[in-house]
């Protein structure tokens, strides 16, 4: 019997390669790789191996030393490895040199994050603010870049501004970035009036480091249809929706995650997307708490949002993914015989009492998947709301306002 020929695109296969020093230690690097490899995942590639190297700072050259180069070359030629990815990002000339000693396809940090948002943008302006970056990227590394399309590939890093890297010089890329720049400036202008027209609503924004849960708990909190994925930067465009906690309306706007050495240019070409952020009254930072470095991810958050100006905004702590805290249990050697490991069961009373909950008021334990402890969550969401509401409205007062609604059936 004839097998049928499978029309399924091959997935592209790759190796991953970070430094080991005294700023990043080796249990650091570890965790940076298995972000690294989940960014990989979510562009589609299958991570075979990885490769890291004790050095005080990046070799000029070729990144790691020549011994390492080496080592990683045999490995890349015995199992016909389509890529090689960074965790740092690349000089140009490192990247030249790199692949004229590994012969295939190199990537670095900044780059991988770029096709995964090629691929995750859907409307216009997102796929425009894409783009932009792409070029501001391609600009200095146009020398002896795309000379490994030679032979007509595409795949992962190779999803730019369309197919035509071949010809393309740098008077063709800057009047490119120009060209964008002014299609941005006139989508930014209508963002900014879409925004100004929502003055007299309170608006309430989902922050946090990617994939720690905002598009689900923006659909469980708005009760709408919005795309939500266990991949890194599931969420690129803005998405607003309204929501209403006890008959009073508020917009909550669901946006692009926040990641490790997110690529500066991608800062700057959203810069409409993060103004959702600037002019959001309340911010809702949203923590995946069972991630072994979600304290670190917090950091990185709060600093990303200081960079652009946001920081003393009203915010409530939402600790996600408490479900996989919550009693559990492991088995002994991977076995159900019956024993476990003692582990003492936690509580949400418990996680309150931590260190972590010393916000008080301003932070909160939930599952947004389980729906553990969202009605708390609703209520800190309507106590934040409904200050700034009486703000903007100062002719209600809160008994007045339930007065209204309960004197007409509501």
């Amino acid at each position: 019997m004839i097998e049928p020929i499978s029309t399924a695109l091959k997935k592209e296969t790759a190796v991953l390669v970070a430094l080991i020093n005294q700023k990043q230690p080796e249990h650091k690097t570890h965790e940076y790789l298995d972000e690294l490899a989940f960014l990989a995942e979510t562009s589609g590639a299958i991570t075979l191996e990885r490769f890291t190297q004790r050095l005080e700072k990046p070799d000029v050259t070729t990144f790691v030393g020549k011994g390492k180069l080496e080592e990683i070359k045999q490995y890349v030629k015995a199992h016909e490895v389509d890529m090689v990815i960074f965790d740092d990002d690349l000089s140009p000339s490192q990247v030249r040199n790199i692949e004229l000693a590994l012969k295939c396809k190199v990537l670095d940090r900044s780059l991988l994050i770029l096709n995964i948002f090629s691929i995750r943008a859907k409307t216009a302006q997102a796929k425009s603010q894409v783009e932009l970056a792409q070029y501001q990227y391609i600009l200095p590394r146009l020398t002896k870049m795309w000379t490994h399309l030679s032979k007509q590939k595409g795949g992962i890093g190779m999803r730019g501004p369309g197919e035509k890297e071949l010809e393309t010089d740098r008077r063709i890329v800057r009047d490119r970035i120009a060209l964008f720049s002014k299609k941005l400036e006139k989508l930014d202008k209508q963002s900014a009036t879409r925004r100004k027209s929502r003055q007299k609503v309170v608006r309430v924004a989902l922050v946090g480091y990617t994939n720690v849960g905002k598009s689900t708990l923006m659909r469980l909190l708005s009760k709408s249809e919005v795309f939500a994925e266990n991949k890194l930067f599931a969420t690129v465009d803005s998405t607003v929706r309204k929501v209403v906690i006890n008959q009073i309306p508020f917009l909550l706007t669901d946006t692009v995650g926040f990641i490790r050495k997110l690529p500066h240019t991608l800062i700057e070409c959203f810069k409409s997307t993060l103004d959702e952020i600037r002019e959001a009254d309340i911010l809702l930072h949203v923590v995946d708490v069972s991630h072994p470095s979600f304290e670190e991810q917090i950091q990185i958050v709060n600093k990303t949002l200081s960079e652009i100006g946001t920081a003393d905004k009203p915010t409530l702590l939402v600790f996600n993914k408490v479900d996989q805290l919550l009693n559990t249990k492991h088995e002994l050697n991977g076995q159900d015989n019956g024993e476990y490991d003692y582990q003492p069961p936690v509580t949400l009373e418990e996680l309150e009492k931590t260190y972590m909950g010393q916000n008080g008021e301003d932070t909160i334990f939930i599952s947004a998947a389980n729906k553990i402890n969202i009605d708390k969550l609703r209520q800190a969401i309507y106590e934040k709301v409904a200050d700034k509401y009486f703000t903007i409205y100062p002719n209600y007062t809160r008994t007045d306002y339930y007065n209204i609604y309960n004197d007409s059936g509501s």
